[in-house]
């Protein structure tokens, strides 16, 4: 397989058995999250519901695009980890999987919502740091600290976000629905008026396309993660696309980048203005006469992918810097630049999603009941109404979806628990709450970084040792 020994060949598979096993609990783990309302106020059989939000979860990690995943692929420079031992990448991914798949069905198993996004960010922080206690020089550069800053606060503002909106949303039902129905609580087993079940029915959908969207992106990006790892040379490089395409693109921002006034650049504007002169340099040289991967030697197409890393993190760095003095017409043409040259680096391949949409789409359609309880009963005093289910997926839906967008993992678990926790509120106040309830959603909300970065870090070092 791809030229691996057979001991290398086996923890390939084991590996990406273990990221489709993690995008399975993600599914069960996080459905009951977007079927609680549809299932709790009766609006749809439980069994009906689990497969309408799997379908949609499918649907939403095949039409989600790839930016996401590629957020969760940057957050190691993969540059700084690569050596010419294969078992390193090895010793990396088991680690980053076997953490983040413990407190995962340690959470779903006690039925306390959790980010399973959280706990994928922490494990592969946990990998980055646990490069301190390596020899070497890597060091701090293990993590992308620039992308774990925008993760981070992503995965922050979620549930206070969630919350906040979800108190607007019921204020704006009370003014506009004076229905008093949908304020109270279901009554088991009669189904609510047929607007309310078609309002459930579009907010259970659209939390699900859009969790498989994003979280379903993660897995893409876990699996890239995974080959770049263990296969660089063969999965560095998008081979359908054509390199003097791209020469193109690096061509025209080399130009841009060095017509541009350098009297007051600082250190850094200097070390990414460099940068992107050696690698724009190597990268025309290394493609001269070839036109797709196929035509270029197997150990040298990593240095391709990190010349184009190179060349476009510092391009997107010069533009974030007040010293850059360019106008705004260079600006927009040099995104464009970019975006385009970054086509040859940030891909999967059609396997890998449909793989992560089958796992999804088959974990959303078990294991729900757990936490559909604690989201339907226990975060507030009363119990769920229907204006509450659907003011909660109403915001989680706009939330993850506009993260999506943008390119940021958000946690769909913290969306939508956090908007029931605001529609309670908005009902008789913060005394609507469950204290003990909500502390446990906080306690798994503040603990899961530390853990799983202790987990994984721990676990990494452990792995090196062994194969060492």
């Amino acid at each position: 397989m791809f030229g691996l020994d057979t001991g290398l060949a086996i923890f390939l598979i084991l590996c990406l058995l273990l990221a489709c096993f993690f995008e399975f609990i993600n599914g069960f783990h996080d459905t009951a999250n977007a079927v609680a309302t549809v299932i709790y106020t009766n609006s749809m059989k439980p069994t009906m519901a689990v497969v309408y939000s799997g379908i949609l979860n499918f649907i939403g990690v095949l039409l989600g695009g790839i930016t996401v995943a590629m957020g969760i692929v940057n957050l190691l420079p993969m540059d700084a980890l690569l050596d010419t031992n294969a078992y390193h990448g090895i010793a990396m991914v088991l680690a980053l999987l076997i953490s983040a798949i413990i407190w995962n069905f340690g959470t779903w198993y006690m039925g306390i919502p959790s980010s399973s996004s959280h706990t994928l960010i922490g494990s592969i922080l946990g990998i980055g740091l646990a490069y301190y206690f390596l020899p070497g020089e890597i060091g701090g550069t293990a993590v992308n600290w620039d992308k774990a800053k925008d993760t981070g606060m992503a995965l922050l503002l979620s549930p206070l976000i969630g919350f906040s909106l979800a108190i607007i949303v019921m204020f704006t039902f009370k003014r506009l629905v004076k229905n008093e129905i949908i304020y109270k609580e279901p009554i088991p087993g009669k189904k609510p008026p047929i607007w309310i079940r078609m309002l459930l029915w579009a907010t259970c959908g659209m939390v699900s396309f859009f969790h498989g969207q994003n979280d379903g992106q993660k897995g893409v990006g876990l699996i890239m993660l995974i080959l770049i790892a263990i296969l660089p040379a063969q999965f560095s490089l998008d081979s359908k696309v054509n390199l003097q395409s791209v020469h193109a693109n690096v061509d025209a921002i080399e130009k841009i980048v060095m017509a541009t006034d350098t009297t007051q650049f600082g250190k850094d504007e200097f070390t990414h203005y460099h940068n992107i002169k050696k690698h724009a340099n190597h990268y025309h040289k290394a493609i001269e006469g070839k036109l797709f991967s196929s035509d270029i030697a197997l150990t040298e197409r990593f240095e391709l992918r990190k010349d184009i890393v190179k060349i476009t993190k510092g391009a997107d760095k010069l533009l974030k810097s007040p010293n850059f003095a360019i106008s705004g017409k260079e600006s927009t043409h040099l995104k464009t630049e970019v975006k385009g040259a970054k086509k040859l680096i940030e891909f999967a391949p059609s396997w890998v999603i449909i793989m992560i949409s089958i796992s999804l789409g088959l974990g959303t359609m078990i294991g729900w009941k757990r936490i559909v309880k604690t989201v339907g009963e226990k975060i507030g005093k009363q119990h769920m109404s229907y204006a509450q289910g659907a003011s909660a997926e109403i915001v989680a839906s706009m939330g993850i979806g506009m993260a999506s967008a943008y390119g940021l993992p958000v946690s769909t678990t913290h969306m939508l628990s956090s908007g029931i926790a605001g529609s309670m509120v908005a009902k008789k106040g913060l005394k609507n709450l469950q204290r003990k309830t909500i502390t446990n959603i906080l306690l798994a909300w503040v603990l899961t970084l530390p853990v799983t970065i202790i987990l994984s870090g721990g676990l990494f070092l452990l792995f090196r040792a062994i194969f060492d």
